[in-house]
């Protein structure tokens, strides 16, 4: 009988998002504008180290991972963390969040180790917004990558969009367009106030309830929510292959539905995506007979997760910037 994560509040966590590198080679204005900085002194956790994280999580009831950064893909190893992640059968899906530069090149070998899900960045349709945006001018590049998803055999991709006022939030219409005839779910996520960010914040965030209500209107309908899902809210049409996601953080019970934990990619927990110190978990990661005190620490912490985030006070934590949350 596999053991269930459950906190103080009752709330059930099937999911794990495992950051593999803090690495990206994108400069997005949201979050990495100057471009990722190297640390010498930061050591991101090996294959052997993923595989522990992968089996002790799988071993308390986790259903879903999600790989992420930095930039996930960028690893050399990146194939073999696949492989490792889904050596535990108790993980049902297994996705990457990725900016999507390789997926053209490696999407098949992504698939035949065992991915099962996969995100893309993708802020905007116009490739010079794209190049403006993200700091690459890799907009075709990308969409490419995502043509050669769907013909490597995944059924639906999801793409990312950050929801920022002039600059992509009238733009709903050239989207649905773009999803009309294609399995993609096209999640707009809200941007978040972090340390670094206060002054973008403010002049380009905008709710996604903007989205909301010109979807309702459309005729557009929300989706029942399953235990495993991220955050989105998710509405369907008959009329589109398509589907649209929103991610609205500082919604009123936003943290209510949370079933989502955090691992960095130097071994530190986090109860939540939006910034507390995180707990190390790097100690108990050196051998395979340290399974056991793993789980218990996990099992442990989980119990002082807090009932709600602080975006609504302005507190990010250490999230200094949106590579922290990941897609």
């Amino acid at each position: 009988m596999v053991s269930q994560l459950t906190d103080a509040f009752d709330r059930k966590f099937y999911y794990l998002r495992l950051s593999i590198t803090d690495v990206c080679n994108f400069r997005c204005n949201y979050c990495l504008p100057d471009g990722y900085k190297p640390n010498a002194n930061k050591r991101f956790l090996t294959l052997d180290e993923i595989k522990r994280v992968g089996r002790g999580f799988a071993e308390l009831g986790t259903e879903k991972v999600r790989l992420t950064g930095g930039e996930p893909t960028l690893r050399r190893d990146f194939v073999d963390i696949v492989a490792a992640i889904r050596e535990n059968s108790a993980i049902r899906t297994l996705a990457v969040t990725t900016n999507g530069y390789r997926m053209a090149r490696d999407v098949q070998s992504w698939k035949d180790a065992g991915l099962t899900s996969i995100n893309v960045s993708v802020d905007s349709l116009d490739a010079r917004q794209f190049h403006t945006i993200t700091g690459q001018d890799k907009f075709r590049q990308v969409m490419d990558g995502i043509d050669a998803g769907f013909a490597a055999g995944f059924n639906t991709i999801k793409v990312n969009t950050v929801l920022m006022r002039d600059v992509n939030d009238r733009s709903l219409t050239t989207f649905l367009n773009w999803i009309k005839d294609r399995p993609i779910q096209l999640r707009f996520i809200e941007l978040m106030e972090t340390g670094e960010g206060t002054d973008l914040f403010r002049k380009h965030h905008v709710s996604g309830d903007v989205i909301r209500r010109q979807l309702l209107e459309q005729g557009w309908q929300q989706r029942v929510r399953d235990r495993s899902d991220g955050p989105a809210q998710v509405f369907t049409h008959p009329d589109y292959q398509g589907q649209i996601g929103l991610i609205m953080p500082y919604e009123k019970d936003f943290c209510l539905s949370c079933n989502r934990l955090r691992v960095s990619a130097v071994g530190n927990l986090h109860l939540c995506l939006f910034g507390e110190q995180g707990i190390s978990l790097r100690d108990l990661l050196t051998d395979d007979n340290q399974l056991e005190a793993l789980k218990a620490r996990i099992q442990d912490k989980l119990l002082t997760k807090k009932q709600t985030h602080f975006l609504h006070q302005g507190n990010s934590g250490i999230t200094q910037n949106l590579s922290f949350i990941g897609g």
